[in-house]
């Protein structure tokens, strides 16, 4: 009897010890994670108010472009690196003479109010553009109505050019419209249709409401693509960005869509803010018309151009009045183009050889009065400057570097009317902002036939220059195109028709509330939002429990077990 109650004891220990072991393994083998959820609206604070929320209107205006980039879809997107990445196409094909361009459109793509994407939305948007009376960017109806475009079946569109222009697809990226809302609308209508505010898209969000003071905006049910993790966003429009910053200190909004250089230094301080910073594509450039020899007639010697251009300090300006938020610029090609030439040189900053340029060209200081002079004629214009703050210290500072030569430049700020003024040639110079998407084709800038009616706002007319361009825009091998480009950049940065200063970085302000905020390079700002489907601002626990190598998510599948 003593022997079986031993025996008994031990094999109840034994049980309580295995027991315990067990429940220990399990306790163990278990771990809490936190994964995101969904919800939570991200307010976001931006300068300005909203026109015309369509991607035909929006090229004029940044607020615009923003919510264009969160509701609609182009045939194409174009990545920070200037590469068409499929959207609503799903794949394209260009014949070897580089004339057609053949898309296959995506079959599962609805519009935000259930109606089917087709071909024939792609052709209804593309016919708006060819319009004659087209009331949107002129480059954009110039372009189209070179283009023939057909429907070869319900999800098969074919656009076939006059000649090869490697850079079309550049261009098929713009959104698409949906026919069935707008087909009795004529293009010289556009601008007044009431979709202007009420858009339907086919993008991650859809507009749920919009005034003078706010937009908002929830997940597009619809979407074909990655879901949002965001139950919602909203824009609130300020008038500057002292306004924006405010709202953001007083908890009114958890982002700040642009910090302009000269906010830098505060917004540093402020511990609550992620700030994310991305090159744009794209340089400023101050143009100096060339067309204007009676009352710029300095601008028309090229030592005097480069002798504006080396008495310019760049970096100086970067660190100084952009609290280092640019890059120098070597031309009016990118650097991280294929089409750059990695021999050509920086221009230098270098005062002496600018002083000895215009010595040698007559440009003297004949009356000591602080301005050179030549035959009776100052070495003294307008500098014109949008009224962007950033925009004017830049241009201030670079008067006071003048000035330290006898170069005497007198800022003149424009409101609204900056772009009728270049497109007019009517300026002495001007500091602007050029932004490029996808392929580096500088044609539409630099080529003689764009002065009238075109981007050539400085009014360059160089034959040689212009040649190189319309050869390299219409080969399709790039190396070719590569040889022309860096003849091209060579001619440039002999003549220096206008300087080129530096690429801007954006800069943003997000809460650090919200996760998985990430910026890649920027052809433009909206493309801040390229992973916006991925931010969230919510999250929940989860248990799993270790089994061999695989994780099981306790909490999910009617079976209580989740393989992740």
């Amino acid at each position: 009897m003593g022997r079986y109650i031993r025996w008994q004891a031990i094999l109840t220990l034994t049980g309580i010890a295995m027991t315990m072991a067990f429940l220990g393994f399990l306790s163990l083998s278990r771990q809490t994670v936190t994964i995101p959820d969904v919800g939570g609206v991200y307010t976001e604070a931006i300068a300005g108010e909203p026109r015309f929320i369509n991607p035909l209107l929006a090229q004029f205006n940044q607020v615009d472009q923003d919510l264009t980039t969160l509701i609609f879809n182009g045939l194409t997107r174009i990545d920070g690196d200037g590469n068409p990445q499929p959207d609503l196409a799903k794949s394209w094909q260009i014949s070897d003479d580089g004339l057609t361009y053949t898309f296959k459109l995506r079959k599962d793509i609805k519009w935000q109010d259930g109606e089917p994407f087709s071909a024939d939305d792609v052709l209804f948007t593309i016919g708006l553009m060819q319009d004659p009376e087209f009331p949107g960017a002129p480059h954009l109806g110039s372009l189209w109505r070179s283009v023939t475009a057909e429907k070869l079946d319900a999800y098969t569109v074919q656009f076939v050019l006059p000649e090869a222009l490697p850079g079309f697809m550049q261009f098929t990226n713009i959104g698409m419209l949906p026919k069935h809302i707008l087909a009795q609308m004529p293009a010289r209508d556009l601008l007044n249709h009431p979709f202007n505010l009420q858009p339907v898209g086919t993008g991650p969000f859809k507009l749920d409401e919009v005034n003078a003071a706010f937009a908002r905006l929830s997940p597009n049910p619809l979407y074909a693509g990655p879901k949002p993790k965001l139950g919602g966003l909203e824009f609130r429009f300020y008038a500057d960005f002292p306004a924006m910053l405010a709202a953001y200190k007083n908890g009114e909004v958890q982002g700040i869509g642009q910090i302009p250089p000269q906010a830098i230094p505060e917004v540093r301080e402020i511990d609550s803010l992620n700030l994310f910073t991305g090159r744009l594509s794209g340089y400023n450039i101050i143009y100096l018309n060339l067309q204007d020899a009676e009352n710029s007639p300095f601008f028309q010697e090229a030592a005097v151009r480069r002798a504006l251009l080396h008495a310019i300090d760049r970096q100086k300006l970067i660190e100084e009045t952009l609290n280092g938020q640019g890059l120098p610029a070597v031309g009016p090609i990118l650097p991280w183009s294929w089409a750059f030439n990695p021999e050509q040189e920086t221009p230098a900053f270098d005062p002496a050889l600018a002083a000895q340029l215009l010595n040698e060209a007559g440009w003297t200081d004949s009356d000591a009065d602080g301005v050179r002079d030549k035959d009776g004629v100052p070495l003294a214009f307008s500098l014109l400057s949008s009224e962007e703050p950033a925009k004017i210290d830049v241009a201030l500072a670079v008067a006071r570097q003048w000035q330290q030569l006898g170069i005497s430049a007198t800022v003149d700020v424009v409101g609204a009317g900056m772009g009728q003024r270049l497109s007019s040639h009517n300026f002495q110079a001007a500091l602007a902002e050029v932004l490029l998407a996808g392929d580096p084709d500088p044609y539409p800038f630099w080529h003689q036939t764009q002065i009238e009616n075109g981007q050539n706002y400085a009014g360059w007319d160089n034959t040689e220059a212009s040649k190189l361009l319309e050869t390299a825009r219409t080969l399709t091998d790039r190396g070719q195109r590569s040889d022309a480009y860096f003849e091209f950049q060579r001619i440039f940065a002999e003549e220096v028709p206008s300087l080129v200063l530096f690429h801007p970085v954006y800069t943003y302000g997000v809460s650090k509330d919200v996760f998985d905020v990430q910026i890649a390079p920027l052809i433009k700002p909206g493309d801040r939002f390229e992973t916006v489907t991925n931010w969230y601002m919510l999250t929940r626990q989860i248990i799993f429990r270790e089994v061999g190598q695989s994780l099981w998510d306790d909490n999910e599948n009617e079976n209580g077990c989740r393989m992740w």
